[in-house]
């Protein structure tokens, strides 16, 4: 497993701090955590257009998070530099279940490899890097007996029954509608189709989220028993949310799901709209397309982030001669999801898909000192940031637990610090977040 290591020299008495970063995917190396958000060189990308070609700018990170903990960036196996190889080597690693027990493992031999265990400890993890880390801090403490200060969640999915993308495979199942609805409010308000005027977006979002989880939620409950002039009523009112034209809100039941709202949202047949940040928008691969063919965010910024870790990797760190970096392993489609639940003995295959809720409330009923902070963008519909909200306020946790928990959201998307505001607001909560859960260490 390939990693690098930041430690801050000359830092005092007293252990310092130390957090473990990775992405998720799964499948995805971690190289926008590192060149995007915390490392000391970081990407100089565009905001809401797609990013020009080459030269690209590689510059120092003002808001790189040594100043609060030393840092470890892990691929994942199989991405990035790290390599796996044996007998069934895809069986061994590309699941919950085995990807979560090699990072365990690594964390578990860095610890001693460098001294470390009586550093204040923290897990960083971003969209599948989130159920990922619920597994992981599970594992460390029933398993290895090694208690976390913290578990830090950006752009969270620990139901995957959650996601918006293509839920209407589940009938049946209505939260993924309920939950993603702000984040179409907040997306359509941003690029002004709602009808209506709102000066705040904060004001906007409550409303919409209480509209969301009681009216639309019993909407929805009823099936074919609502009445034709409820169901009216409700479509005027997704209309007002989402600027989706009422006549189409009927023909899809009520129930848009990510990729329709995506591609349908700025109506004109030429402009898809992102799915990693819905600010992002790129032309229409397929105008006549049900839903949205690519994400015009990833299309708009992957090519400096890979350019510029190979630059850095190879010049700055002098590592990877004669090696190929991989980005990202395309995996989802043939990730084991099947997953062991805490206290069970029994491996439970989901339809749908994976729920580690019940691996972060165990690690937090083990723990009760584990504090969790939840990051999330308006704009993000891979990863809705009421969905996060929703998990962590049904995770089955004693009441007095759910203080050990705090939200922090951002005008930005999946990708918070691809916006430089939001960078430095992510830096700043961050460093809060680890200053106050380290117990006063340095």
């Amino acid at each position: 497993m390939f990693y690098v290591g930041y430690f801050r020299s000359g830092s005092g008495a007293g252990p310092r701090p130390l957090t473990f970063f990775y992405n998720g995917g799964p499948g995805s190396s971690t190289m926008w955590l590192h060149m995007g958000a915390f490392g000391p060189r970081r990407i100089v990308t565009a905001s809401g257009v797609h990013t020009p070609a080459a030269p690209y700018s590689l510059i120092n990170n003002a808001w790189s998070l040594l100043d609060a903990t030393d840092m470890v960036f892990i691929d994942a196996p199989g991405t990035g530099f790290s390599r796996i190889a044996g007998k069934d080597k895809e069986k061994a690693f590309f699941g919950v279940d085995p990807d979560a027990y090699a990072f365990a493992e690594f964390i578990s031999q860095f610890l001693s490899k460098y001294g470390r265990w009586n550093s204040p400890k923290y897990l960083f993890g971003e969209s599948y890097g989130t159920p990922r880390s619920a597994v992981v801090v599970n594992e460390l403490e029933a398993d290895r007996s090694v208690d976390l200060n913290g578990i830090i969640l950006l752009s969270q999915i620990l139901s995957f029954d959650l996601s918006p993308d293509r839920p209407s495979s589940n009938p049946g199942i209505d939260l993924p509608y309920e939950t993603v609805l702000p984040t179409y409010a907040a997306t359509a308000w941003y690029h002004h189709k709602l009808p209506a005027e709102h000066a705040s977006l904060d004001a906007l979002l409550a409303e919409v989220e209480q509209f969301a989880m009681g009216e639309y939620a019993r909407a929805l409950a009823a099936g074919s028993d609502l009445p034709a002039n409820e169901r009216g009523a409700i479509a005027e009112k997704l209309h007002q949310y989402t600027g989706l034209p009422v006549d189409y809100i009927l023909r899809a039941d009520l129930r848009i799901d990510g990729g329709e709202f995506r591609q349908n949202l700025q109506g004109d047949g030429a402009l898809t709209t992102g799915r990693l940040d819905t600010r992002f928008s790129g032309p229409d691969l397929d105008p006549l397309s049900q839903r949205a063919d690519y994400d015009p965010q990833a299309a708009a910024l992957s090519s400096a982030y890979v350019t510029a870790f190979n630059e850095y990797v190879r010049k700055d760190l002098r590592y990877g001669e004669g090696k190929a970096f991989r980005p990202s392993v395309q995996l989802y489609r043939t990730w084991n999801f099947s997953h062991q639940l805490p206290g069970q003995t029994q491996t439970f295959s989901a339809r749908q898909g994976t729920n580690v809720m019940p691996d972060l409330a165990n690690a937090m009923k083990l723990n009760p000192n584990l504090k969790v902070q939840l990051h999330a963008g308006y704009f993000d519909l891979a990863t809705p940031f009421y969905q996060g909200v929703y998990e962590m306020h049904h995770l089955p946790i004693p009441q007095n637990l759910q203080a050990n928990i705090e939200y922090r959201f951002y005008e930005s998307g999946h990708m918070v610090y691809a916006k430089d505001a939001s960078l430095q607001q992510l830096h700043d909560n961050v460093a809060d977040f680890i200053r106050r859960t380290s117990r006063g260490t340095q």
